[in-house]
């Protein structure tokens, strides 16, 4: 639904550039984060609907990030959609496991 609050999890700024402007041309919020540091940071302001995650992260990767995000109750509402160029056996498993509530492969 247009003006829904979206937060983008993506190392690549090209993945975050496509991602926010197909995102912003159907007229949703969207911030976009780097990192597991920078997504904490924006999430004690920003009530996102929907993360979209990035498997692979510098540091903290996506799936302990997304541990992470599901121990908080504020987030346990928010939909949490895990993203990969990397498709091996067993990660999709691992996603759900983690906490996501979807998973696809990039490109998208």
């Amino acid at each position: 639904m247009p003006n829904e609050p979206i937060l983008i999890v993506d190392d690549n700024p090209m993945n975050l550039k496509l991602e926010k402007r197909l995102l912003e041309a159907e007229q949703y919020q969207v911030l976009t984060a780097r990192n597991a540091e920078e997504t904490l940071r924006i999430l004690e302001y920003f009530s996102p609907r929907l993360v979209l995650m990035d498997f692979q992260l510098p540091g903290l990767d996506g799936l302990e990030l997304t541990k992470k995000l599901r121990e908080n109750p504020q987030n346990r509402g928010v939909v949490i959609l895990m993203l990969t160029s990397y498709d091996q056996q067993g990660d999709e498993a691992k996603a759900k496991t983690a906490g996501c509530d979807g998973y696809l492969t990039k490109p998208i």
